[in-house]
């Protein structure tokens, strides 16, 4: 019975480690990039697209290439938070990693 208990205790500490650590996932926040630094997409770690940037020299290009830059830098922030979320979440678990069945908190 005392390893039952045990294995109770770690999956206890284990859960605290996980909402302790998607709390922190909500305060990072990623830059996406693209067209040369030129379109900049600023995420929150819940996902939240939190502002854009266009350089001026882009407004006088056609409407298509613009928004295709905003997609790809949108597309970069993503990936560079769920990079982010799953080190802070392995670091949260001292290695373990993510438990399945676990969705970052921008996957809704």
């Amino acid at each position: 019975m005392t390893d039952f208990t045990n294995l109770l205790s770690q999956a206890k500490q284990m859960q605290e480690k996980m909402k302790e650590a998607q709390e922190s996932l909500k305060k990072i926040e990623v830059e996406g990039v693209s067209g040369g630094d030129k379109v900049k997409a600023i995420m929150t770690g819940d996902g939240e697209l939190k502002n854009i940037f266009i350089e001026d020299s882009l407004l006088n290009e056609p409407k298509e290439i613009i928004e295709d830059l905003i997609v790809a830098a949108h597309n970069n922030a993503k990936t560079k938070l769920k990079q982010k979320t799953s080190e802070e979440i392995s670091k949260a678990t001292g290695g373990i990693g993510m438990p399945p069945g676990f969705k970052f908190p921008f996957q809704g």
